[in-house]
């Protein structure tokens, strides 16, 4: 196994592997051709933000699992893991290639509002939004998917009986895991709202004080719940006792949740948003996630530029340009498919995409419409991502999450769920920004039983030559991070230097370029201002990229864990290892 962790790479290399990108694409555009697509993997890579995780995916396969029971396992692990970024009071997106029927699925299992959810309940006194009721305790969070989802990927696309897909999962929650620095830091950022919840310090102060790097955290009401997961399905977290004692917790704080809400859950299966890249077929996240959407647009304007020919600043322009344009129409257009009738058609559109590079200057800075003081909030720790292929050509790319750091805060008592508080990506005050500094109308309004807007953007690439699977963590940045993964893919570079890749960031409102410190020279800042951006060059690190690749040349499979991450895990399975 072998776990890598190199150092991120500085700005000079990353113009110079950028500046390749047009001469190492493969010439033609569309799907790989049929003769290529035959080849199967010699084995099963995966990139996962724990290695405990990657390890639980892994003994699926050996056990005679495919990539779905791996990917039990592997969430599972992480709901375990990984409080602080997502969890079984959350929710998710799983994008699965089915190898047997060739398709791609998209299973939707993001949090649904509670019948209790209008916009007058978020409003405070004098009409403005109510942060803490939005961010904290019962009222952020809503339904959550992932426990249905893990069912469901089990049962429809799974080799192995849920039992055992979620044994890992329970263990380890039983038995404990070393807490890790990010664990300790997060807690330490959220402990006063955390600390309000019986159920919380129930989990988290179990030995007297907060979690501490080297301590055990055990959890065995988790555990107690999975079990009840693995031996029930769905009606083991939805109905009966946990359901119970999940209504009981909201109401204890405050929240209404009714049985209904639970019990009326369902994931849904979406259509894959499809398009073609430089002769890569990209295949990605539909509504209610805004990635897909916005990467199409994004990819298709640049695919008219010769990027590899332009100095870093024009490149840089360009780029953030794109993202610009693509951010807007999000806020205008995207919401919950099931609500809101979007012309995604249009949005997607190469012509749509070639009209909107009409638009951008080759060296001025379009203002967005407004322009907002307040920086982009970070989320470095919050939502988790894996990426997984097995021998059979199988993939899996899911994002899931519980929103911010240990998402609303609260513990259902006797339950160890940690209740998500993904309530803040509604517009829950159409025009207002959320917490991290995204703004929303009409379309992504909060109603009851909608799905609230998502960047979550799992996403599959394939040429000729390549396959290669990505996702990422990062709130609002999620996607411009998977645009810049593909970018790094596109010129050549392996699934551990994507992961490692310097990132910045541009989402319309606030009319700021962000960026890790170093991502950019201090030339290219310069030039940047000069044609009218303000940019931010000196931001901390974000997000947690995860990436496996297979090259169906050579046969060599390969995974990327980022090294922002200390804790995350790629590996790589030769098959002759696993057991049928």
């Amino acid at each position: 196994m072998h776990k890598a962790l190199r150092p991120v790479l500085t700005a000079g290399v990353l113009a110079g592997l950028l500046a390749g990108c047009a001469t190492t694409a493969p010439a033609h555009d569309g799907a790989p051709t049929a003769a290529a697509a035959a080849i199967t993997p010699p084995g099963t890579a995966i990139a996962s933000a724990h290695s405990l995780a990657t390890e639980a995916g892994l003994e699926m396969i050996r056990r005679g699992g495919n990539a779905f029971d791996a990917a039990v396992a592997v969430s599972s692990t992480l709901s375990v893991v990984e409080p602080i970024s997502s969890g079984l009071g959350g929710g998710g997106f799983f994008l699965l290639h089915d190898a047997d029927s060739g398709r791609d699925v998209f299973i939707d299992a993001r949090e649904t509002a509670p019948a209790s959810a209008t916009p007058e309940a978020y409003l405070d006194a004098d009409g403005g939004l109510d942060r803490d009721r939005a961010t904290n305790g019962p009222w952020s969070a809503g339904i959550p998917g992932l426990p249905a989802a893990l069912v469901h990927l089990a049962r429809e696309y799974g080799e192995l009986p849920l039992s055992t897909s979620l044994a890992p999962a329970i263990r380890i929650a039983r038995e404990g895991f070393p807490v890790y620095e990010r664990l300790e830091r997060g807690y330490a950022r959220r402990s006063a709202v955390m600390e309000r919840y019986r159920g919380t310090r129930e989990v988290f102060l179990a030995d007297g004080d907060p979690p501490q790097v080297g301590e055990t955290l055990r959890q065995p009401d988790l555990a107690r719940t999975l079990e009840l997961i693995a031996a029930q399905g769905f009606d083991g977290f939805y109905r009966g006792d946990v359901g119970q004692a999940l209504i009981a917790s909201v109401a204890e704080e405050g929240g209404r949740w009714t049985v209904d809400d639970l019990a009326g859950y369902e994931v849904r299966l979406r259509e894959p948003i499809g398009f073609d890249y430089r002769g890569w077929h990209v295949v990605t996240a539909p509504p209610p996630s805004s990635g897909g959407v916005a990467l199409a647009q994004m990819l298709q304007i640049l695919g008219g530029w010769d990027l590899a020919a332009m100095e870093e600043p024009d490149r840089i322009h360009l780029v953030v340009e794109a993202m610009r344009r693509a951010y807007r129409d999000r806020t205008i257009y995207l919401g919950d498919p099931d609500f809101v009738d979007m012309p995604l058609a249009l949005l997607t559109d190469p012509a749509y995409a070639a009209g909107l590079r009409a638009t951008i200057h080759p060296d001025r800075a379009t203002p967005s419409d407004l322009l907002s003081g307040q920086p982009v909030p970070l989320e470095d720790d919050e939502t988790t991502h894996f990426s997984i292929i097995d021998g059979e050509g199988n993939r899996v790319s899911a994002t899931q999450t519980v929103n911010l750091l240990y998402g609303s805060g609260l513990v259902a008592p006797g339950t160890g769920v940690l209740l998500n508080n993904e309530m803040d990506d509604f517009a829950l005050k159409p025009g207002t920004p959320n917490a991290f500094g995204v703004m929303g109308f009409a379309a992504n309004a909060v109603e009851p039983g909608k799905r609230m807007l998502s960047s979550m953007t799992p996403t599959f690439i394939e040429s000729d030559d390549k396959v290669a699977i990505l996702g990422a963590p990062g709130g609002s940045r999620i996607i411009t991070e998977v645009l810049v993964g593909i970018l790094g893919f596109d010129a050549g570079l392996d699934a551990q230097q994507v992961a490692a890749l310097p990132r910045y960031h541009h989402q319309w409102l606030p009319d700021v370029i962000s960026a890790e410190a170093g991502a950019l020279s201090p030339s290219t800042v310069k030039t940047l201002e000069a044609m009218g951006h303000t940019v931010n060059a000196g931001e901390d690190t974000w997000g947690n990229l995860q990436a496996v690749a297979w090259d169906k040349r050579s046969g060599e499979l390969s995974g990327g864990t980022d090294p922002r991450n200390p804790v995350g895990e790629a590996a790589v399975l030769p098959e002759s290892t696993t057991n049928p």
